[in-house]
C-alpha cells in the first residue's frame, strides 16, 4: 500500500487537478481486492452517494489493538479516496486513528475545493465510521 507520505509527495508535483484526479483513480486501483462476501450491509458506509464498503479486522495479539481495513467502492474517484483513507488509518492503533485528522489531510491536498458536496459528505461518513470503530476498540480493550 502507498504511504501517506508518498501520496503527499506525489500531490506536490501534480499541479493540475485533472492529473490529481487521475492519480486518485490510480490509487484506488492499488487497493487490495475485497472479497465479495465483505460487500455486506454491515460493511456498507451509510451517508455516501456511491456505494462504499469498509471491513475491519482487529488484531489484539500484542498489547494495543490494531485495526486493519479493506475498502471498496463502485465509483473510481471514491475508491481512490478510500485508498488515501486506508493509508492513514489501516494498521494503526485506536489511539493513532483518533489522533489523526484525515479531513485536515484532505484539505491539505486541496480536496475541499474540488469535491462535490455529496462526495465531501461521504468522505466525512467514512472517516466517522473508522473513528467510531477506533472508539469501540478502545472501549473493549479497557
Amino acid at each position: 500500500m502507498t504511504t501517506i507520505d508518498e501520496i503527499r509527495d506525489n500531490f506536490e508535483v501534480l499541479d493540475e487537478w485533472d492529473d490529481r484526479y487521475r492519480y486518485v483513480i490510480e490509487l484506488g486501483r492499488t487497493l487490495e481486492p475485497m472479497p465479495e462476501t465483505e460487500h455486506s450491509a454491515a460493511n456498507k458506509v451509510q451517508g455516501c452517494v456511491s456505494q462504499v464498503w469498509l471491513s475491519k479486522r482487529i488484531d489484539r495479539g500484542n498489547g494495543a489493538p490494531i485495526l486493519t481495513y479493506l475498502g471498496d467502492s463502485d465509483a473510481h474517484i471514491v475508491r481512490g479516496l478510500v485508498a488515501i483513507l486506508l493509508s492513514l488509518y489501516s494498521g494503526r492503533t485506536p489511539q493513532e486513528i483518533l489522533a489523526t485528522d484525515a479531513l485536515a489531510v484532505f484539505d491539505e491536498f486541496g480536496f475541499r475545493e474540488h469535491l462535490t458536496p455529496q462526495r465531501s459528505n461521504g468522505l466525512r461518513s467514512m472517516v466517522e465510521r473508522i473513528r467510531t470503530d477506533a472508539r469501540e476498540a478502545l472501549a473493549e480493550a479497557s
